[in-house]
């Protein structure tokens, strides 16, 4: 009888520093029944083999520049951020299973996958660089997906002819008879224009979810096509009501939309949504609403660099129960934070200006700053402006720690950390309140537990310290 066994290397953080297995040259295989498991960071160089029939677990990042040859499970499970850079490496399962806070639970892809057998998202999600695609071939599945735990960006499923209704596992639906092989590409979750949301449905502005299906067929359909399209409130981009909802298409490659099927409403419940409709041309499907008058006709929105800060300026020519506009920044294009709030002006058909300072935007510590403005009504319904992005130099702008934003509600980005050094946070009589791990960049997500008092706050790093206020 053959024995399974697990292996567990343990390797202990030094000076702030996540430790790295490294293979240099070697063959290192882990036989079916046997674990790897790896506290830490995994490293196959250029000239290294790593065979994988079992099981091989880590809680850093791994990176392959040689032979990663693994027909076996992979097994995500860190407490903070984690990468996998596969070079040119084969994955039979893989496994996410993070264990991190919210803001720590990401596993990055930057470069193409393919995943023979099964993904399994246990917790957390798992995020494509713009470039890249995590690809399921026929027969692999998809398990696990739902609110906070998905692909954000590329994911593409492959399945082989047949006939009748068939679940693609992404949240597309059809009857795939007569089509031949089909493979969907759902790109999702990246708050892009005519990326991973439609720009433009029959309004100038107007936007659709932020999930986009590119479909290709070995043959195009003779009959309109049923299907149903799926998705989480995550990507809601915005859109308060599905009570109007339409199908929209564009040609592959195309951003040029245009209605197709029937409008209706979407099955709302809970986090989960769902729109059935048919359509006999195929190509980039997504979901929006009817063409309708935008409450805030907004004809300039300008974000440049002013000094060391990032001046913020937009201009309407009218309005219509404007309530406020809250400015939002990022520095990756995904995540967004608010970093201000300016009064609308109500009800107006008179032009009105706005604008708003961001200061000393180098704490992003990232070449390229990303802004945004949500618009919000009375009844608190909001929709989003198109994004604008300001150049940083970060050589003359030396970035020391920041935290944005702040003053805060309940969540902070503290930037310019040490990376893997610890990050705490306390009251203002020293109670401990928070502890994170500052990421690969230096960032550390501040999520504070609710019902959190306001006043001021300390996040102390190393021997630095910062004050955050929360309102």
């Amino acid at each position: 009888m053959k024995n399974g066994f697990t292996l567990a290397l343990l390797l202990p953080a030094l000076g702030g520093f996540a430790q790295t297995l490294t293979n240099d040259g070697a063959t290192l295989s882990v036989s079916s029944g046997a674990t790897l498991y790896v506290q830490g960071s995994l490293q196959n160089n250029a000239g290294s083999t790593l065979s994988n029939t079992g099981i091989v677990e880590l809680t850093g990042d791994l990176t392959n520049a040689g032979t990663l040859a693994a027909p076996g499970k992979l097994v995500f499970s860190g407490s903070a951020n984690q990468t996998f850079t596969p070079g040119s490496a084969t994955v039979g399962t893989l496994v996410l299973a993070s264990t991190g806070a919210v803001g720590q639970r990401t596993l990055s892809l930057p470069a193409d996958l393919t995943v023979g057998s099964a993904f399994i998202l246990q917790s957390g999600l798992l995020r494509t660089a713009a470039s890249a695609t995590l690809t399921l071939p026929d027969g692999a599945t998809l398990s696990g997906e739902g609110p906070g735990q998905y692909v954000q960006g590329n994911l593409r499923i492959e399945r082989a002819a047949g006939t009748g209704p068939l679940d693609f596992g992404h949240g597309a639906i059809l009857d795939r008879s007569g089509l031949g092989q089909v493979t969907i590409t759902r790109t999702a979750g990246l708050q892009t224009n005519n990326v991973s949301r439609a720009a433009g449905l029959g309004t100038p502005g107007a936007q659709g979810i932020d999930r986009i299906w590119t479909v290709e067929t070995a043959t195009p359909p003779a009959a309109a096509v049923p299907f149903t399209l799926q998705w989480v409130a995550d990507d809601d981009n915005g859109i308060s009501s599905f009570s109007t909802t339409q199908a929209w298409r564009a040609p592959l490659g195309s951003a040029a939309w245009a209605a197709t099927g029937s409008s209706g409403a979407a099955a709302v419940s809970g986090s989960t949504r769902s729109f059935s409709f048919s359509t006999l041309a195929l190509g980039r499907l997504t979901l929006g609403g009817l063409a309708a008058p935008l409450p805030v006709t907004l004809v300039a929105f300008t974000a440049t660099p002013q000094g060391a800060d990032a001046l913020l300026r937009w201009t309407t020519a009218s309005e219509k129960n404007n309530d406020r506009f809250e400015v939002e920044a990022s520095a990756d294009g995904r995540t967004f934070r608010r970093i201000g709030t300016v009064a609308g002006a109500g009800s107006s058909q008179t032009a009105h200006h706005y604008q708003l300072v961001d200061p000393a935007i180098a704490h992003y510590g990232t070449n390229l700053v990303y802004y945004r403005l949500r618009q919000v009504d009375t009844d608190d319904t909001a929709v989003y402006s198109p994004i604008r992005t300001v150049a940083v130099d970060l050589a003359s702008q030396p970035a020391g720690l920041a935290l944005f934003p702040n003053p805060t509600r309940t969540e902070a980005t503290l930037t310019g950390a040490q990376p893997g050094a610890a990050v705490m946070v306390y009251d203002a009589v020293g109670r401990h309140v928070l502890n994170v791990t500052a990421d690969a960049d230096g960032h550390a997500a501040l999520v504070l537990p609710k019902g959190v008092a306001t006043g001021v706050y300390v996040v102390r790093t190393g021997s630095k310290a910062l004050r955050l206020t929360v309102e």
